[in-house]
């Protein structure tokens, strides 16, 4: 939710500065996520002057060029070498002095510094109004009227538009503070509580509406009074659609909205303030001068602002005409009936749906708007009428509209207030804190609250229509810890607890263990996501995942089947922030589906590395991150837990170079590999990434069969002993591992591979590697006799087995 500083505070009766103003919004539960400074113009023209053309002349080396001289309220004028072809003397101009930054419609920020332009040195620029924000034309320099002073800053004499936006993390329940004035109510009820003053927001609705003739009447019912409780209506005639005035655009554009014309500004304007969405129709398109809300039958097709044909659900309700449909209620304007430059007699419609009809028709159909947003969580029944009269008030002034009927209310059964009663001491016992019930009927009060009758030991109160989420005593708790502030609930001085005994804690111990080994490697564990975006996978992949019915966005609407996605997301995050090293992992769940309800959930572990192993340092150079490095942290991964694969195999995948997998007990515990340019590009990930997805779910339960050892170190000395072999090239190294593995020496420590030679003098077909191997016995010292004996055993292996030439 965006909120302008400028805005709110035209509600507040006293002056909140901004940063006092923030502290206050999180305090009551209406946390800022973040408070940035709004520019119309971007730089504010701070360092623009209005300056004074005082002479012309022909530049001496250029025919396109002329030479001025510029009076800016200084002593000495500035000589300006122009290019524009209506610079003239006398003209009033704005210009940029040296030093001076522009910040132009499009481009990059410029500083002015003293040019030398074909051999004549240029202080400054007069400027047009793309260059410095103020337009688009580049035709030729702004030239403003005569009467304008001389030095006077371009700020004060433009006056663009600067304001302080907060955006605000609205939890669902809040539907009350999805508008400035409901903001403002909570703010001055925190206002009255802590400054002991009684403070009320200024009313946004006035009592100047009056109707001034009924010759343009149009007839409602409404057929489906379950999903709409209350419609309210008016007609407006003889409006101009134009351009919004200034005032309107600023506000608009300080939150994020784009100035569209007056109507649609307008109304755009009133749920932003009110937090009531209102819909404009083009009266004359209204077929019979008749408006019916119901529900079409199931197929019906409709075609929506947006031109897109959409096929109805007989759960969707819409606001129709006598012939057809031309709306879908509180969720999407269609085609034909919206407000167009041709538009001059309107429909204004202002009304109550019922939540749950408009989600799952704003679901159902991909329409996440702002309307559909604020309906589904509730607004305030008794507001339709009120906003309706100060919508039209405004089309009246603005759009210099006439008001042309009776405002048309169907609310066939009035809803009655929810009345709740909450115990003294239960206010006590949910808040820790001791209220005084003077405290506590202010609080409610300046919230909207209705005391319906105080006893000795229970308070009821009536909810009022804009907080439809407040049902239980439970809620009126809240409300209270909300206005008196979430950071003044009262600490105690002891905690009194039952500590949980957990009888299955491994799996967390070796998870906990897991992440600090990777901590201690530079890793840095991140956190996504389980929902993601469909569109990452292939339709093959689609039919084996499980797809969100209710998704919370376009963009968040499968649940994801591998860690492999939502880790590249982070990867291009920080890469875009300049992060360019990274090594990072997660625990997460994956999901899959087997059929209709059949629906696998399993814990995976991903490891992901890119950019430099080593940075840049006065005693080396950096040194790029490769397979090898997550090959090798994963290979201790797994000898941390305890677990020594079987094999390691390669296995294509189609989103993985070089993939391997590693196996144990004839199960994938894990697989890593280096992501394909294609995939990289699709995430605009412009460097190589290495990326390992280990089966943690089993890896846990493994580890904790394993029987962990720990043994003195000898006291007897390892000897090591190095062979080189010619070998096939396709030859892979754990098929020379399982070789000598086989032979079962119990002597035998370690085995590496220290090096690989290729060359076209050892044959065709052929390369060299060279291997070390590590032999010691914990009750003695080995004789070389032994160590000849095994080496041999070795060799011959290898020879037999893989065909290997021993190099002498």
């Amino acid at each position: 939710m965006t909120i302008s500083y400028k805005w709110l505070s035209g509600y507040l009766p006293v002056t909140v500065d901004p940063e006092r103003l923030s502290r206050i919004l999180t305090s009551i539960g209406l946390e800022v996520e973040s408070m940035n400074k709004y520019e119309e113009v971007k730089g504010g023209l701070q360092g623009l002057v209005i300056g004074e053309v005082l002479s012309t002349e022909k530049h001496p080396n250029a025919d396109k060029l002329t030479l001025t001289k510029v009076n800016i309220g200084r002593t000495d004028s500035l000589q300006i070498v122009c290019g524009a072809p209506n610079v003239a003397a006398g003209q009033k101009v704005v210009v940029a002095t040296v030093g001076t930054t522009i910040y132009p419609s499009t481009g990059d920020p410029l500083t002015m510094k003293v040019a030398t332009i074909r051999n004549v040195e240029s202080h400054g620029m007069i400027c047009a109004e793309d260059e410095i924000g103020l337009g688009t034309s580049h035709a030729g320099i702004m030239v403003l009227p005569g009467e304008v002073t001389v030095g006077t800053p371009a700020a004060e004499y433009f006056q663009p538009y600067n304001d302080i936006v907060y955006e605000i993390g609205l939890t669902p329940n809040r539907m009350d503070a999805m508008s400035h004035w409901g903001v403002a109510r909570d703010v001055c009820a925190y206002l009255s509580h802590h400054d002991k003053k009684d403070i009320k927001p200024k009313l946004p609705i006035t009592n100047s509406f009056k109707i001034d003739n009924t010759s343009f009447l149009i007839d409602v019912k409404v057929e489906n009074a379950t999903a709409c409780p209350r419609y309210s209506g008016i007609s407006i005639d003889n409006v101009t659609i134009k351009e919004s005035p200034n005032w309107l655009q600023q506000k608009l554009k300080a939150i994020g909205l784009r100035p569209i014309n007056n109507i649609v500004d307008i109304t755009n304007y009133i749920q932003h303030e009110t937090g009531q969405p209102l819909h404009a129709f083009d009266a004359d398109a209204i077929y019979g001068r008749k408006i019916i809300v119901k529900n079409l039958p199931a197929g019906t097709r409709f075609v929506t602002l947006d031109e897109k044909e959409r096929t109805l659900s007989a759960e969707d309700l819409m606001i129709c005409d006598e012939k057809e449909g031309m709306c879908i209620a509180g969720v999407f304007g269609g085609l034909h009936s919206g407000v167009t430059e041709k538009t001059k007699t309107i429909f204004l419609e202002s009304a109550f749906f019922d939540g749950i009809t408009i989600r799952k028709s704003s679901f159902r159909h991909g329409l996440r708007t702002d309307a559909a947003s604020r309906f589904e969580k509730g607004t305030d029944i008794s507001a339709t009428v009120n906003v309706l009269k100060k919508a039209a008030n405004l089309i009246k002034e603005i759009c210099s509209g006439e008001i042309t009927s009776e405002i048309v209310d169907i609310y066939p059964k009035k809803k009655e207030k929810t009345e709740i009663a909450i115990k003294w001491h239960y206010i006590k016992k949910l808040s820790g804190k001791n209220y005084h019930p003077d405290a506590v009927k202010n609080i409610l009060n300046s919230l909207g609250f209705e005391i319906m009758k105080e006893g000795i030991d229970e308070l009821r109160v009536a909810v009022p229509y804009h907080k439809p989420d407040i049902t239980l005593p439970a809620d009126i708790v809240e409300e209270i810890v909300r206005i008196d502030g979430l950071d003044n609930i009262d600490i105690p001085e002891a905690i009194t607890i039952t500590p949980a005994v957990e009888e299955n804690y491994a799996k967390e111990v070796y998870r906990e263990k897991t992440a600090n080994y990777l901590v201690g490697l530079g890793f840095n564990e991140m956190m996504t996501n389980s929902i993601t975006n469909a569109a990452y996978f292939s339709g093959e992949e689609l039919q084996s995942m499980v797809t969100m019915k209710n998704s919370l966005s376009a963009e968040l609407n499968i649940l994801r089947n591998s860690l492999f996605e939502t880790a590249l997301e982070v990867v291009a995050h920080n890469l875009n922030h300049k992060n360019n090293s990274l090594r990072l992992f997660e625990f997460g769940k994956a999901y899959s589906s087997s059929g209709p309800g059949k629906y696998n959930e399993s814990e995976k572990l991903c490891i992901v590395i890119s950019g430099n192993k080593t940075e840049d340092s006065w005693k080396q150079k950096s040194v790029s991150a490769d397979f090898y490095l997550l090959k090798g942290t994963v290979d201790t991964l797994l000898k941390s837990l305890g677990i020594i694969p079987v094999s390691i195999e390669k296995l294509f995948v189609p989103k993985l170079d070089n993939h391997i997998v590693y196996k144990f007990n004839n199960q994938i515990i894990a697989g890593a590999g280096e992501v394909k340019k294609a995939i990289l590009d699709k995430f605009g990930i412009k460097q190589p990434v290495f990326l390992a997805e280990l089966n943690w779910q089993f890896l846990s339960e493994q580890a904790s069969t394993q029987t962990t050892i720990i043994k003195e170190i000898s006291r007897y000395p390892a000897v090591q002993r190095d062979i080189a072999m010619i070998v096939s090239k396709e030859l892979v190294w754990e098929e020379v591992q399982m070789t000598v593995q086989k032979i079962k020496l119990d002597k035998l420590q370690d085995i590496k591979l220290f090096d690989i030679f290729e060359s076209e003098k050892l044959g065709a077909g052929k390369k060299s590697m060279a291997v070390n191997f590590t032999f010691q016995d914990e009750g003695k010292t080995l004789t070389d006799k032994e160590i000849d004996g095994w080496m041999s055993k070795i060799m011959t292996s290898l020879e037999k087995e893989l065909q290997a030439e021993i190099r002498k």
